[in-house]
């Protein structure tokens, strides 16, 4: 097979619903792995991170963050509790969002000063701005069909009477 034959076959799964499911459970699993990762860390210690007690230190002194307390633990819910939201697609593009609102804090109170790419504490925004992209494609996009948001909306749609009001009952539906 040629390049072009191949580029073509390739260009017809672009409109795809299956190909459309396909990169935003790849976005929705990147995503998650990685705050659920850093929430973990933040919020509990786990894999060798610095836990409430010594993220506060960083959210106070270099973030500029009052409370510290306060806003390690709001900013480690958003990302462990988003990750698993975003990563199961339960309430995902509101995790999402919730997601990319907190990259764009970050990015304000750490690392845009930094630039780019930097070796100071927070480093660059270049990873802020990747996972902000990424994040706005779920909460844009949703979840696609591969997620519990689509389950619970098959099987709502699916319990849910429909409400046909025929004109006699219109007066009995008001007195009610």
């Amino acid at each position: 097979m040629d390049l072009s034959k191949l580029y073509e076959r390739a260009g017809e799964t672009k409109n795809s619903p299956a190909a459309r499911d396909t990169a935003l459970l790849g976005a929705r699993v990147v995503l998650a792995w990685l705050f659920v990762y850093h929430g973990a860390e933040t919020l509990f210690g786990a894999f060798h991170g610095p836990g409430i007690q010594r993220a506060e230190i960083f959210y106070g002194q270099i973030a500029g963050l009052h409370p510290a307390v306060f806003f390690t633990v709001l900013g480690g819910c958003i990302e462990f509790f988003g990750g698993i939201g975003v990563g199961l697609g339960i309430l995902g593009r509101l995790a999402a969002a919730g997601l990319v609102g907190d990259m764009l804090m970050a990015m304000i109170t750490v690392t845009f000063a930094n630039g780019v790419a930097s070796n100071r504490p927070g480093g660059g925004y270049e990873l802020n701005l990747a996972l902000i992209g990424v994040g706005f494609v779920v909460a844009l996009l949703g979840t696609g069909s591969w997620s519990l948001d689509a389950v619970i909306r098959s099987r709502w749609s699916h319990r849910r009477p429909a409400l046909v009001l025929h004109p006699n009952n219109r007066d009995h539906l008001a007195a009610s």
